[in-house]
């Protein structure tokens, strides 16, 4: 199984306002900004928004009391898989028990636990916000170093007005931002990457295949969603794996991951081929099992080159990422000369003599941009090569939208 490391999770606390409805939108555009959100949701917060709701946006298991999945100690997993905790709506009896200190569920016991910056959103009456009591409650928590987000002034419940109303999600946003220091630089692009190999099938237990574990391709994936990007992977054969929020489509031949890509790329802003496409395969597949005796020879016929034939489709606001993995002398040069016959904006070429890279944690190649710019990679862990291939794509769809 392919595990993917730690990035951009939030906690959204969530409590018991009518506001708590508002905390939906902002659940979805945390999602989109690429963060992984898991909600915890006071016990009196899920007579505003119930626990399947929560559940069915996030995707997430949602609980409200320590005694849930004790064999996790789930507050502790919790605070220390956070990079940030986002209370919205914090009301004025929640915030005064963060004052003092509770520990009375799931969520005041997370912010305890906690060592990741906390934003807190407060909405509620505006005679409950401006009650000396909340006042100093809310001095407490910003001298512990919470930030506090001022509530709006505006329209509340029933004919109540005033300040006290939850703010925008795009401004609750721009503060995440602020503390995190992570942008989106794609958010709101399509990303569209092929992983892993191709199996050609001889028979009906043979085949014609490849080394590849997909590890490059899923990390680009991870990175792009990190990134913002919406994502999706047409996954050949690789090894196990389970990646949180792309849509993922499964194919087994170079046939069907072209049909896949051909169907998916006119919603795509970027196209990331990072497959081991077979260049071949057999003419006519067998349909039983050939004996070794009659196993002397293979009829091939090549395989469509999936990213030369679409470079002729290519728009010219879509951003093009090809993979070459080569062997011999020379392969910065054969790198370079499949940049412009491709017709890509940025082209990895790795060195796979003697069976290497594949199936590795590690990458050691050069990057490629038509801008004739180039980045050398030597032991490079694939996450971090992943993150270079993302940004420069970004700087890419800057450049064909200005």
């Amino acid at each position: 199984m392919i595990t993917f490391p730690r990035g951009r999770e939030v906690v959204l606390g969530v409590g018991a306002g009518i506001a708590a409805y508002k905390a939906c939108d902002l659940l979805r555009r945390l999602q989109d900004h690429g963060y992984g959100v898991t909600v915890v949701p006071t016990s009196s917060s899920l007579n505003f928004v119930g626990k399947a709701t929560w559940e069915a946006l996030s995707g997430r298991q949602v609980r409200t009391e320590v005694w849930e999945g004790t064999q996790e100690v789930s507050h502790v997993a919790l605070a220390e898989s956070a990079d940030l905790v986002v209370i919205a709506p914090a009301t004025a009896d929640l915030i005064a028990r963060l004052a003092s200190g509770r520990a009375d569920d799931l969520l005041t016991t997370t912010v305890l636990a906690t060592s990741a910056p906390i934003l807190l959103v407060p909405s509620m009456h505006p005679g409950m916000y401006q009650n000396l009591a909340t006042q100093a409650n809310l001095k407490t928590l910003s001298a512990r170093g919470i930030v506090i987000l001022e509530p709006d002034t505006g329209r509340l419940t029933g004919k109540d007005s005033g300040i006290g109303r939850l703010p925008e999600t795009a401004q609750i946003l721009e503060a995440v931002s602020g503390i995190t220091k992570l942008d989106s630089p794609l958010l709101g692009k399509r990303v569209l990457i092929t992983a892993g190999g191709t199996a050609e099938a001889i028979d009906p237990v043979r085949f014609i295949g490849n080394k590849s574990s997909g590890r490059q391709g899923l990390a680009i994936a991870y990175e792009a969603l990190r990134a913002g990007a919406e994502v999706t992977v047409i996954s050949g054969i690789t090894e196990d794996y389970e990646l949180e929020g792309v849509n993922r489509i499964n194919v087994t031949t170079a046939i069907e991951m072209n049909d896949a890509v051909r169907s998916e790329i006119d919603s795509a802003d970027v196209l990331v081929m990072a497959a081991a496409v077979a260049d071949a395969r057999p003419s006519r597949p067998a349909d039983e099992k050939i004996t070794k005796s009659e196993l002397a020879s293979i009829t091939l016929e090549k395989n469509p080159d999936i990213l030369a034939g679409l470079s002729e489709l290519k728009r010219g606001n879509q951003v093009f990422v090809g993979f070459a993995a080569e062997t011999g002398k020379s392969i910065r040069d054969k790198g370079l000369k499949k940049l412009h016959a491709k017709g890509v904006d940025l082209l990895y070429v790795t060195d796979v003599s003697q069976g290497r890279v594949f199936g590795e944690e590690k990458t050691s190649g050069t990057l490629l941009s038509k801008r004739g710019e180039e980045w050398q990679f030597a032991g490079t862990d694939k996450y971090e090569v992943g993150r270079k291939i993302v940004s420069e794509v970004a700087r890419e769809l800057g450049g064909s939208n200005g």
